[in-house]
């Protein structure tokens, strides 16, 4: 089930909701997958941030594709829906972080100090990665593969694979 964040009762926005041009609220939700999301107007569904401006209408009404909101991206997303890199002038979805692919391309979008991301997942394998691709974990479908992934070649030695 997605969690919605809601307005309040008073009909002010609360926190994670941005007012768009036109009075129509945009708000926060949390996916199936527990990333961050953009609740459509039907207030069922909630789709991942990165499918908000993309191009393609994913909320029944196309409200994730608003014109206002898309025009001057990323300053005219609402702030719940971008990540900062760790270079300030680019930026990501925010449900592309820490999810161990790199994003920003200085890994900033996985590791401290710029972002404090949860060990890796159970699909996961914690090393010093060689693959540009990953930061601090590499996808355990890598492991054993006869190729280094790691630059201690744990991923081939020690990793126990899929």
């Amino acid at each position: 089930m997605n969690k919605i964040f809601p307005q309040g009762d008073s009909g002010d926005n609360a926190a994670g909701t941005k007012a768009l041009p036109g009075g129509e609220g945009v708000q926060t939700c949390v996916t199936l997958t527990n990333r961050t999301g953009f609740l459509c107007h039907d207030r069922r569904s909630c789709i991942p941030a990165s499918r908000v401006c993309d191009g393609v209408r994913t909320c029944a009404h196309g409200e994730d594709e608003d014109e206002a909101m898309c025009r001057d991206m990323p300053q005219s997303l609402p702030s719940f829906l971008v990540a900062r890199c760790g270079d300030p002038s680019f930026w990501i979805y925010s449900d592309q972080k820490c999810d161990g692919t790199n994003n920003c391309g200085d890994c900033s979008d996985e590791l401290s100090p710029v972002t404090t991301c949860p060990p890796c997942g159970p699909g996961w394998w914690r090393c010093p990665s060689t693959v540009f691709g990953y930061c601090g974990c590499i996808p355990r479908s890598l492991c054993r593969d006869h190729t280094q992934h790691c630059s201690d070649w744990s991923d081939e030695y020690s990793c126990p694979g899929p």
